[in-house]
């Protein structure tokens, strides 16, 4: 199963160097619940379509703008197209068991619900260490 939350990792991290202070103590406590958030999300999402989606890396051929400069007769030829082939990343479709999948989901919101009860306490020390 592909994780789109992994794509969003980047994003995340620039963001969170912009938090306040309190927001960042809070993430670094709190990271497994933002990484079960998405996997709950990509879980309810394959239930509700029925199917899932894995990620597949291929060369796709492309044609990009190149320059080329003749120094036999010191003539620079114009812009021309070269083929190159780039890596794409696509979705496909994929068949999933939906009882397990629900199984899955069950465990997921299970596990938040333990986690977040865990780091309940690290949370409180982090708004009382950083007050807003």
């Amino acid at each position: 199963m592909p994780r789109p939350f992994c794509l969003l990792l980047p994003a995340l991290l620039t963001l969170a160097a912009c938090a306040s202070p309190q927001q960042q103590c809070i993430n670094s406590v709190a990271g497994n619940l933002h990484t079960l958030d998405g996997l709950i999300l990509q879980t309810q999402g394959n239930l509700q379509r029925g199917f899932g989606y894995t990620q597949i890396v291929r060369n796709v051929p492309q044609y990009v703008s190149c320059s080329s400069s003749r120094t036999s007769d010191n003539i620079a030829s114009g812009s021309s197209f070269c083929l190159v082939n780039t890596v794409q990343t696509f979705q496909q479709p994929v068949a999933i068991d939906l009882v397990a999948e629900q199984k899955k989901l069950d465990q997921l919101v299970a596990r938040r619900a333990q986690i977040s009860r865990d780091v309940a306490p690290a949370i409180a020390a982090c708004q009382a260490q950083y007050p807003q």
